[in-house]
This record gives structure tokens, sequence and C-alpha cells, in this order.
């Protein structure tokens, strides 16, 4: 009966490993055929198999991608620009939000909170034609303010999250750092904030692909210029005759300051995740 079971756990580990292996070949295979195609010049893609190795190596369209052919640069930067000006925006009022729900005691705080939780439940398609109109008044279409300002300040989720970690730090540190005469500000930038570092480097996570990512709401305010990187990619779908090599070389270019922000902050996003028990 034991020798049984013993023999049943490295066959039942075997078989877990290699679901997971080949969910893992899956999930990279589209990651592996973007990079490979990429690395084609338009020659060798066009007379060769989809899935056959570059032969040679070429930088072609990188080069046509960043050159002046295509000006991929420029979209590059903005979406740079426009991530930074989101994550600096969004942590900073997200962290005094959360705060602010999480230790200062004001009448309807609770309430408060929920309602601004339940937000949440909005589509964020039912808000694009209202923003538009909105922005397009104010001159605001076509501009790169047009892209930040609807999404610059505190999202419920990130406000969420940070309520949850900071009413987690016990409140007898919160009460020594009272008597010792430290005020709110003090208290958030000395004692709170170092102590939610693993959430904090998350929610950056969070916030730089969500904004890294964004398609729809540049594409319609910003439809002309500035455009952004998903924007710019889909273009050179329609603009050069559905040209994959470009398009995948402006899509490997796209992906890798996502996988080294991540394999950056993996540690912490492990950390975040024990502390919060999130799944």
């Amino acid at each position: 009966m034991s020798s049984s079971s013993t023999r049943r756990g490295p066959l039942a580990a075997l078989g877990i490993y290699l679901g997971l292996s080949a969910a893992a070949l899956i999930m990279a295979a589209p990651l592996l055929f973007s990079f490979m195609t990429a690395f084609k010049s338009p020659k060798d893609f066009a007379s060769h198999s989809p899935f056959a190795l570059p032969s040679p190596f070429s930088l072609e369209s990188f080069g046509a991608v960043l050159g002046g052919r295509i000006a991929f640069g420029g979209a590059i930067a903005t979406t740079l620009a426009v991530v930074v000006v989101m994550v600096v925006g969004q942590l900073v009022s997200s962290v005094m939000a959360a705060y602010a729900f999480a230790r200062i005691d004001f009448p309807g705080r609770d309430l408060v909170f929920w309602l601004f939780l339940a937000t949440m439940m909005i589509p964020a398609t039912v808000l694009v034609v209202p923003l538009y109109l909105m922005l397009a008044r104010m001159g605001l279409n076509n501009t790169f303010w047009g892209i930040v300002i609807p999404f610059v300040f505190a999202s419920p989720y990130a406000v969420f999250l940070l309520r949850q970690s900071f009413r987690q730090i016990p409140q007898e540190l919160i009460d020594a750092a009272t008597l010792d005469g430290a005020g709110t500000w003090r208290i958030l930038w000395s004692l709170v904030l170092p102590m939610s570092k693993p959430i904090l480097a998350t929610l950056t996570l969070i916030t730089v692909v969500s904004h890294w990512n964004s398609f729809m709401w540049p594409r319609i305010i910003a439809a002309q210029r500035p455009k952004v990187i998903t924007v710019a990619t889909a273009a050179l779908q329609s603009q050069y005759n559905a040209n994959w090599t470009y398009v995948m070389a402006a899509t490997t270019i796209a992906l890798v300051p996502l996988i080294a922000l991540f394999l950056a902050f993996q540690r912490q996003i492990v950390g975040s995740i024990a502390l919060t028990g999130l799944k």
C-alpha cells in the first residue's frame, strides 16, 4: 500500500510538470513566432515557411521601424511619457486616498470608500463617448493631455489594494510614531510607504502594463496624433500592406520593456502576493 503511494507520488509530480510545461509552451508559442518573424527580412518571410527560423537573422525590419521610413520612435517616446505621467499621478493620488480611507477617521468614510469602489462596476466603454465629448469641447483631442487626463488620478483598484495593505500595518507602530511627534505626512512617508514596497511595486507594474498596452482610448481621442505604440503598430498593418516582419518587429519592441520590467520586479510581486494573500 505504501509502496504504491510512493510510486504514484513521483508519477503525479511528473504529470503536473508535463502539464505545466505544455501550458507554458502554448503561452510562449505566439511570442516565439513574433520574435522569429521580427528577425526575418521581408524577402525571407515571403520565400520561406512562416515557422522557419530566420536565415539569416536580419535587423532590417527593426531598422525600418525605428528609422525614418516608419518613424516608430515618436510613438515610443509618446508612450513612455504617457506611462510616466500615469504612474506618478495614479500612485501618488491612490496612496493619499488609500491612507485616508485606511487610517484617518472622518464622517462617512466607509460610505465614500464603497461608493468609490462601486465605480469599478461601470464598464469603461460606457464612459468613452462622454469623455470624448468633454475633452473635444476643451480642445484636447489629438493632444498628449487628452490621452492622459481622464486616467491620471486614483483608480479604485489601486486604492482598494493599498487600503488593505495599509490596514495590515500594526496600529501600535503608528501610535508610537505619533507619540514621537510625527504628523500624518511623516508617518505616511517614513513608516507606511517603506513597509508597503511590495504592493507599490506590483501596482507600478500593473499600471505600466495597462497603459503601455492601452489602445481604445488613445485611438479615439488621438486618431491623428500623437500616436502611442499600440495605435502605431495597428497602423502598420494597413500602411505597409500587412508587412508582417515590420508588424512583428514593432510588437517585439513593445514587448521587451514589459518583460524586462516584470523580471526586475518579480521578487516584489511575489512578496506582495504573500503579504496581501492575493490569488
